[in-house]
């Protein structure tokens, strides 16, 4: 990987991390537009790079992550499902997940569609602020979150769908869903790293840090947009996207 497509990389994963249209997805066909040979160093500093946006969280939200004692064990909560799942599923994941396009496709279509139509069913259920929600309501938005293993799901999607359907309100679910990636992120990071630590030579160690402070830089950007458009736009927009680029990519990869 060149330091060119490194900074690609960071910019996709900047911009896709906390929109509910899926990182891991577009990462993977990112690479497979620009051709790059699956590795165990790629699909590491695909899962690398994320780190990077997740610190952009830690910096907007620094008060929310330290000293706010509800919210914090809120989190705490909902990270349980996604770190007992994650831990079990890690084979299947690396193995059979993160080499499928086609789930990738499927997933991103199907969840396009649910964007689409789901604020049709949360629109009187919206009343739990984050220091507001009962810990059962966390632990089943980690459930919801875990759902995201799947590439193409969307973590964020998934996240905020759950929460809204659990009666979050919009502009908390989605707050929620940011910080919640803080500990879900790092622990990926961490344990891939941990577990493929050889994969990463000195080689390797550019593109490495452009993806990563790339990614931290545009997710600084995309997160303060997000809020702004969602406090007034529902998330079907994010839907047909998804849905057209699903469509358009199994076009380009299988026609």
């Amino acid at each position: 990987m060149d330091p060119f497509q490194a900074l690609i990389f960071g910019i996709v994963e900047g911009l896709s991390e906390f929109l509910p249209i899926s990182s891991t997805g577009h990462l993977m066909l990112t690479q497979q537009l620009l051709g790059i040979p699956s590795s165990e160093f790629v699909k590491t500093f695909e899962i690398a790079i994320q780190l990077g946006a997740i610190l952009a969280i830690v910096a907007l939200y620094p008060r929310r992550l330290l000293m706010e004692r509800a919210t914090i064990q809120r989190i705490a909560t909902a990270f349980v499902p996604t770190a007992l799942l994650g831990t079990l599923l890690y084979p299947i994941i690396k193995s059979v997940f993160q080499e499928d396009v086609w789930i990738v496709l499927v997933s991103l279509f199907l969840g396009g569609v649910v964007l689409i139509f789901f604020e049709r069913f949360t629109a009187n259920r919206q009343t739990w602020t984050t220091t507001q929600m009962p810990y059962t309501t966390a632990l089943l938005i980690g459930i919801f979150q875990s759902i995201a293993f799947i590439p193409g799901v969307s973590r964020s999607g998934a996240t905020i769908v759950g929460s809204m359907l659990l009666g979050m309100e919009k502009t908390e679910a989605v707050e929620f869903s940011f910080l919640l990636a803080v500990p879900t992120m790092a622990a990926a990071t961490g344990y891939d790293t941990l577990k493929h630590i050889n994969a990463f030579t000195a080689a390797n160690l550019l593109p490495l840090f452009i993806g990563f402070i790339t990614s931290f830089v545009v997710a600084m950007v995309a997160v303060k947009y997000f809020l702004k458009f969602v406090s007034t736009h529902s998330f079907a927009s994010f839907g047909a996207y998804r849905v057209v680029l699903a469509l358009l990519m199994a076009a380009i990869f299988y026609l």
